[in-house]
C-alpha cells in the first residue's frame, strides 16, 4: 500500500488496539488517510464512527464523547483554518482534564513556507494547552516506520488518559499524495493489515495504564480537618470523588455544597440552595465555617469561594497537581478525598442551621415559583424529571446558575457540564456526544439545558447526515431573546446595554431548529413542559420562551424573600 495509507491504517489500528471505540471526522482532502481508515475500522466494528461538516461540532461532539466515556476520542481534519478551528474544544479539554485527541492532517515540509493552499504552521498550533504533542512526520516506506507509528499513537492515548491529569494531545501528520488506498487495496489487505498491526505490537507497550492503588488518607492524617467545616464540590466528572466528599461530609457532620456538575447534590448533607443562602449577609457571616474543603473547581458562584477565602483553613483536593485554588487562600493541597472519619466532627448544631435554613429556602422558591415558566421554573421542573439512568449537559451562564441555586438537593441523573473554560460554543455538539457515549455505556436518555445564543452559537451541532448516529436527547432550550445572565451583572445599568451586553437576536429558534430537521415543540406550561421530558427516541427541542427583564426581576424578589425568611427563622 502507498505510505500514506500505511500510515493512517497503522495509527488508526493501533488507536483501536490502546481502546478507542469512537471517533469524529471533519471532511477534507488532507485527512483522507485518516478517514478513510477510520471508515475501514468503524466497518469492521471495531470503532463507531461519526461525520460531521463542521470542525466546531465535531470537535465539541468529540469533546462531550470523551467527557461522558472517560476514554480517549479522536477528532480529525483537514489543514488550514480547519485545525485553527477545533482550539476551544481543546482549551475545554486542557481545562476540565478530557481526554480529547486532536489528529490534525498537513501538508508535507516541502510544501509549507511556499503559498501552498490550506497550508499554516501546524506545529505546537494549541501551545501548552494539550498534554503532549508530536509532529510524526510523512510517511516514506523506511524499515522501522510502523513501529514508530505505533509508538506515537499508543503514547497520545497513554498521556490523554493519564490518570493523575488527563487531557488533550495533539498529533500533526503530514501526508503526501497519493492520499487514498492504491486501486489494489482491497478488503482483505484492510484485514490483513489490522491483524499485522496488532500482532506487531507487544502486550508489555499497552497505553490503557492501570493506576496504581493509593493508599487511604486517614482524616486524622489532615488535622485541619475538624470543627465547624464545609465540603464544597465543583465540576468534577469523577463520580467516585465525589461519593468520597460526600461520605467524609456524612461522617463530620457538614454540609456539602455542590454546583450541578460535581454530582454531589443528593442526600442528607446536601444543601440544594446555598448561592442564596450565602448571599444573604447576615446568613454568611453566621455560618462562616473554620474549615472548608474543596473538591473539583468551584466556578459558577462567587459567594463559596469568598466564604473559601475568609475560612480558618482552605484545603484543596486536586489530584493533578495543577493547583486548582483561584482564591489563592488553601493552607493544604491533597491529592485525594480522605475516605475514614476519625473522632473529631461538627459541633452540634452545626448542621442542622443549614438543613433549617435551606429548608425555608425551599419553601419560598416553592412559593414564587409555582406557576409560569420562568428561567429558575424550567431549571426546578427539569432536575425533578431527570430519571436515575439520565444524563445533562447544562450549558454555561445563566441555565447552569439556575441549576445550581433552584433544583432541589434530591434530582437525579448524573450532570456534565463545560466548565473547563465555561464557554458557550460547542454545547449542542457536546449534549450530542455526552449522550451518544452515555447511551453506548448502557445508560438512559440524555438531556440538555441552554440559552438561546448558546444554541444559535451551535446550531449546527443539530446538524446530522443520514446514516450517521442519532442518540436519544432532549434539548430543552430557554430562549429570552439574548444573554439574560447580562441583566443580573453591572452592565445591565448601562445606557447601551440591550446593544452591547443583551444582544437580542428575533430569530425564530423553532423554524431554525425544524430547519435542521430536529423536531421542535414549543412549550407554554409547565405541564407541557413535564411532557416533554419523557424520554423518547432521536432528538428533540423543547423551546422554552421567557421574559428577560421579567426574569432578572424574579432573581431579586426570589432573594429578597429568602433573606425575609431567613431572618424570620433567626
Amino acid at each position: 500500500m502507498n505510505p500514506s495509507t500505511a500510515l493512517a491504517r497503522t495509527v488508526v489500528g493501533e488507536l483501536v488496539r490502546c481502546g478507542v471505540r469512537e471517533a469524529v471526522v471533519a471532511p477534507g482532502s488532507r485527512s483522507a488517510p485518516l478517514a478513510i481508515a477510520l471508515d475501514e475500522a468503524d466497518r469492521r466494528g471495531e470503532l463507531r464512527l461519526h461525520m460531521r461538516i463542521d470542525e466546531r461540532s465535531a470537535s465539541y461532539l468529540a469533546l462531550g464523547l470523551a467527557r461522558a466515556s472517560g476514554r480517549a476520542v479522536p477528532v480529525v481534519c483537514t489543514s488550514g483554518t480547519a485545525a485553527a478551528i477545533l482550539h476551544g474544544a481543546v482549551l475545554e479539554a486542557s481545562q476540565s482534564g478530557v481526554p480529547l485527541l486532536v489528529l490534525t492532517a498537513d501538508r508535507p515540509p516541502e510544501l509549507r513556507g511556499t503559498g501552498a493552499n490550506q497550508t499554516i504552521d501546524q506545529l505546537h498550533l494549541y501551545g501548552r494547552a494539550v498534554r503532549w504533542f508530536a509532529e510524526v512526520g510523512v510517511a516514506e516506506g523506511r524499515d522501522g516506520e510502523a513501529g514508530y507509528w505505533r509508538s506515537v499513537a499508543s503514547r497520545a492515548v497513554l498521556v490523554a488518559t493519564d490518570d493523575r491529569d488527563p487531557g488533550p494531545v495533539h498529533l500533526n501528520l503530514a501526508f503526501r499524495e497519493p492520499l487514498v488506498p492504491d486501486d489494489d487495496d482491497g478488503a482483505d489487505a484492510v484485514a490483513v493489515a489490522g491483524a499485522s498491526a496488532a500482532a506487531a505490537s507487544p502486550g508489555r507497550r499497552a497505553a490503557m495504564r492501570q493506576p496504581a492503588a493509593a493508599a487511604a488518607l486517614d482524616v486524622s492524617e489532615v488535622p485541619v480537618l475538624r470543627g465547624r467545616g464545609v465540603v464544597l464540590v465543583g465540576d468534577l466528572a469523577d463520580v467516585a470523588e465525589a461519593s468520597r466528599a460526600v461520605a467524609l461530609a456524612g461522617a463530620l457532620g457538614w454540609p456539602v455544597l455542590s454546583e450541578p456538575s460535581g454530582n454531589a447534590r443528593r442526600g442528607p448533607n446536601a444543601i440544594a440552595a446555598y448561592p442564596l443562602l450565602l448571599a444573604d449577609d447576615a446568613f454568611a457571616a453566621e455560618h462562616q465555617p473554620d474549615v472548608v474543603l474543596t473538591v473539583g473547581r468551584v466556578t459558577l458562584s462567587r459567594a463559596p469561594l469568598a466564604m473559601a477565602r475568609a475560612a480558618g483553613s482552605h484545603v484543596v483536593v486536586d489530584r493533578t497537581g495543577r493547583w486548582s485554588d483561584p482564591t489563592r487562600s488553601a493552607a493544604v493541597i491533597l491529592d485525594q478525598v480522605p475516605t475514614v472519619a476519625g473522632p473529631q466532627g461538627a459541633p452540634e448544631g452545626w448542621l442542622d442551621s443549614w438543613r433549617a435554613a435551606d429548608a425555608r429556602a425551599a419553601e419560598v422558591i416553592d412559593a414564587l415559583l409555582g406557576e409560569g415558566l420562568s428561567e429558575p421554573a424550567v431549571s426546578r421542573l427539569l432536575a425533578a424529571a431527570l430519571p436515575e439512568d439520565a444524563v445533562l449537559l447544562v450549558g454555561s451562564s445563566r441555565p447552569g446558575r439556575d441549576l445550581e441555586a433552584f433544583s432541589r438537593a434530591d434530582a437525579c441523573g448524573r450532570i456534565l457540564a463545560n466548565r473547563g473554560v465555561a464557554g458557550i460554543d460547542g454545547l449542542v455538539s457536546s449534549a450530542v456526544g455526552a449522550a451518544l457515549a452515555h447511551q453506548r455505556d448502557g445508560g438512559g436518555h440524555g438531556y440538555a439545558l441552554m440559552g438561546d445564543l448558546s444554541l444559535i452559537h451551535d446550531s449546527n451541532g443539530l446538524v446530522i447526515s443520514p446514516g450517521e448516529p442519532v442518540p436519544g436527547l432532549t434539548v430543552v432550550v430557554v430562549d429570552n431573546d439574548g444573554g439574560g445572565i447580562f441583566g443580573t451583572l453591572p452592565p445591565s445599568r448601562h445606557r447601551s446595554f440591550e446593544r452591547l451586553f443583551a444582544t437580542p437576536h428575533g430569530l425564530d429558534l423553532t423554524a431554525l431548529c425544524r430547519a435542521s430537521g430536529v423536531e421542535t415543540v414549543d412549550v407554554a406550561s409547565p405541564a407541557e413542559l413535564v411532557d416533554g421530558l419523557t424520554p423518547r427516541p432521536g432528538m428533540r427541542v423543547l423551546h422554552v420562551r421567557t421574559d428577560r427583564r421579567g426574569g432578572a426581576d424574579l432573581l431579586r424578589v426570589v432573594q429578597e424573600r429568602v433573606s425575609e425568611a431567613l431572618a424570620w427563622d433567626a
